[in-house]
């Protein structure tokens, strides 16, 4: 099969987070014509000046909708779309030069019908984000949740930087209405139709994650309010580890109790795990400030995804609440 790919970009408020990525697309170093569809999903601060300026130098096609959520979005951009395979993207995510060289590659030894790619922090980004890109991707965090380059049935692709092709979206009917939680569920319908995933190490991309403290714990708490509505609606996806943000902190509040009675080799296992934290942080990015910031991000991680995924999997897993009515947050309404 012949790949032509059209790269699907919502956006929501961000016209500053398109400029960057567009920039990023005419630096590309590639043969292969692709094209590029902007889908603003209901913004007030419009992106389509922004968009507009690169009309010459990129193929690109710019819709605006009524606001109805990222994967909606990205759907009605896929439904728009004039290629066999779709790349989404997040806006706030700036592209590297062998970005589509790497995918086409990799497609071309080895298709599927889904992949994803990992992210990463550009030297540009702030220490924030840099300490919370390591939280997020780290393999001593809960980075390796999703799976790894070895567990090709088993690796749940990101919809930050995620291609499915065609035949897919239209046998899946793309993205349901959860949010977040929206890629992973569709990942898994995938796999109950018979298509495969994987991921590219090779094809990263530069993730802004453009937050700060109190927005990331808000963020990583839904991360774990949705994972148990995702175990109830495919049981058989279930693992231990996403039970270990919440094992984590009731560990460590048990150790601490532990220690008022003078037992600490419990806690001493925790100061150690943040040394190593620590260490790791250092030799991964360089910054000793921000390896210190890695600790805290690691521990806004455990705490707020910790907490969510209990409090949701006592409302849906034990009470069996029905998971919208309950979290009318987690999901967009049906247009």
């Amino acid at each position: 099969m012949q790949l032509q790919f059209s790269f699907i970009i919502p956006v929501y408020n961000r016209p500053d987070e398109i400029e960057e990525l567009l920039q990023s697309f005419e630096a590309l170093e590639t043969k292969t014509d692709y094209e590029i569809v902007i889908v603003e999903d209901g913004s007030s601060i419009s992106s389509k000046e922004i968009v507009t300026k690169f009309d010459e130098k990129l193929n690109i096609s710019y819709f605006f909708k009524e606001n109805s959520g990222p994967g909606d979005s990205r759907n009605f951009g896929m439904q728009h779309a004039k290629g066999n395979y779709f790349i989404i993207l997040d806006s706030d995510v700036i592209l590297p030069t062998n970005y589509l060289t790497e995918v086409e590659k990799s497609l071309v030894e080895n298709y599927v019908d889904c992949f994803g790619g990992p992210d990463a922090a550009h030297e540009s980004f702030t220490n924030l984000q840099k300490a919370i890109n390591f939280s997020m991707t780290s393999f001593i965090t809960t980075g390796g949740i999703r799976g790894n380059k070895n567990s090709v049935d088993a690796f749940q692709p990101r919809s930050f930087n995620m291609g499915i092709s065609k035949k897919a979206f239209e046998a899946s009917k793309g993205f349901g209405r959860i949010h977040p939680g929206e890629d992973p569920d569709l990942s898994i319908r995938l796999w109950n139709l018979g298509f495969k995933t994987k991921l590219i190490p090779q094809a990263k991309v530069f993730h802004k994650r453009r937050i700060s403290w109190s927005k990331f714990y808000i963020q990583v708490n839904k991360f774990g309010l949705v994972r148990p509505i995702l175990n109830k609606w495919h049981p058989s996806t279930k693992k231990i580890t996403y039970w270990f943000p919440s094992l984590f902190i009731i560990g460590f509040d048990i150790s601490i109790l532990l220690a008022i009675f003078g037992v600490n080799w419990f806690l001493y296992l925790y100061v150690f795990y943040f040394l190593l934290a620590f260490v790791v942080a250092l030799l991964t990015t360089g910054n000793i400030k921000v390896a210190f910031m890695a600790l805290w991000a690691i521990g806004v991680q455990f705490i707020g995804y910790g907490f969510g995924f209990l409090e949701s999997t006592w409302a849906v897993g034990v009470l069996n609440k029905d998971p919208e009515s309950h979290f009318p947050n987690l999901f967009f309404k049906q247009k």
